[in-house]
């Protein structure tokens, strides 16, 4: 029995994760909520996408030269309420653009993620540490 292909293969590697982010972070630069944190801090969209690309890569099985942590999201000024839109962005982009299980697993994998900077960033109980 052969091994199940990873996440990252299922989307189409590294082109079906690009297609995704472009679209996405298209979105996001537009949001009239989060979009200002974004464009405020990124001046080269395209380092961003490669940068974000190979994050997804990592967290979906595929190959990656991904390094960073989630450090630097500390200093930014979000709120809880942040997440909630930028995880609205990405469930809309990933059901659009994936086929349906793969969008869940997408999903799913971003709200652990956004569980895991949210604690990070606020603390257990949801406050901005300073």
């Amino acid at each position: 029995m052969s091994e199940p292909l990873s996440l990252y293969r299922r989307i189409g590697g590294h082109d079906g994760l690009a297609k995704l982010l472009r679209h996405f972070y298209a979105d996001v630069r537009q949001h009239k909520i989060i979009g200002p944190i974004f464009n405020e801090r990124i001046h080269d969209w395209n380092s961003h996408l490669a940068t974000i690309g190979n994050f997804w890569a990592l967290q979906t099985g595929g190959p990656s030269t991904y390094r960073g942590g989630m450090g630097k999201h500390i200093s930014l000024p979000i709120e809880p309420e942040h997440f909630n839109h930028w995880l609205a962005l990405w469930e809309f982009n990933c059901r659009r653009h994936l086929p349906a299980a793969e969008a869940e697993e997408m999903i799913s994998l971003a709200h652990q993620i956004a569980g895991n900077l949210r604690r990070m960033v606020f603390g257990m109980g949801g406050l901005k540490i300073n």
